[in-house]
């Protein structure tokens, strides 16, 4: 009798790789939460999230097809839009910079002028944008007054002194560091904020044609996600465990997911921002990522951001 009760059997689920663009962390909270939650499977989703790193163009990846929608920098996407590759933003997930560079007030390094002829650590790929307008804004060529140096996963090479200036999120390596014994005192901290070249970051992307072919399954993937966020800051301590299962064992700990998780959700809902807004476009913050992407000679054009960001996926998101 049992059999007889069954549902008939639903539509298979749609395959959608999101890559994401370092290695699973409490950054990308709001999508481990739409997964493990069901969130994606209610919208007739079956997501594998791809893990990032240092090395990782995100944009390459969703351009060659090894990922659908990717979790990139909005700096980013300007500047490979700019270099013609055909992509375009579906979401911001975060409204604020997150970029900080360190170096220990023992190094002298109290003024960005003094970073000239210094070693410079910074990630490359997609992550690279806003060192480089912070360079130029302060009148040092990234290519011939500084060494740029290329920066792994973790801080070894700061606390090595192998780096005199370390890149650094709020949310990740800034703690490594505290948690490392390095008193706040003891270091000399930018401000990409107070430097006037704060420039968007975690962005979800797509190919223009995928997003064209697929624009339903798009807004699906889009919705759960942003469904995923609020319910990753909502309930903090249990999507903290749920990210904990996918971490590289060793590599972290449940202290340093639950300080990222609380430090994202700053980022992702800024104060005075309701539910309803969180993964939108900011006109404001928007033009201002592409007049620092402009300025300081990231991209060659002034970048077309209505053609940059497809609106229509946020609007069918919210219905």
């Amino acid at each position: 009798m049992a059999e007889a009760t069954k549902a008939p059997p639903s539509e298979p689920l749609k395959k959608v790789k999101i890559q994401l663009k370092w290695v699973p962390q409490a950054q990308f909270a709001g999508i481990f939460a739409a997964k493990e939650k069901g969130f994606y499977k209610e919208e007739g989703i079956d997501v594998e999230i791809v893990p990032g790193g240092p090395d990782v163009i995100i944009e390459q990846q969703v351009v060659n097809g090894a990922a659908d929608i990717g979790v990139s920098s909005f700096d980013s996407l300007l500047v490979n839009r700019d270099n013609g590759l055909p992509l375009v933003s579906l979401a911001q997930v975060t409204q604020k910079s997150s970029y900080r560079l360190l170096s220990k007030k023992a190094a002298g390094i109290d003024a960005p002028a003094k970073m000239k002829g210094k070693k410079v650590g910074t990630w490359m790929g997609s992550q690279q944008f806003q060192v480089l307008a912070f360079m130029e804004k302060n009148g040092l060529d990234p290519k011939k007054d500084i060494q740029l140096v290329k920066q792994g996963f973790t801080m070894d090479q700061f606390f090595n002194d192998q780096l005199d200036v370390a890149t650094a999120t709020i949310y990740n390596e800034y703690y490594v560091v505290l948690e490392s014994g390095v008193k706040e005192t003891d270091l000399n901290v930018f401000n990409f904020d107070d430097a006037g070249v704060a420039m968007l970051e975690d962005t979800l992307i797509a190919k223009k044609d995928w997003v064209d072919k697929n624009h339903d399954l798009a807004i699906k993937a889009v919705r759960a996600t942003l469904k995923g966020w609020k319910y990753a800051i909502e309930h903090q301590d249990e999507v903290v465990d749920m990210v904990m299962k996918s971490v590289t064992a060793g590599s972290t700990t449940k202290q340093h997911q639950t300080t990222m998780l609380k430090e994202m959700a700053k980022l992702v809902k800024p104060e005075g921002f309701k539910d309803e807004q969180i993964g939108s476009f900011v006109d404001e913050s928007v033009k201002r990522t592409a007049d620092i992407a402009l300025q300081y000679g990231l991209i060659k054009k002034p970048a077309d951001l209505s053609a940059a960001i497809d609106k229509s996926i946020l609007e069918g998101a919210a219905k």
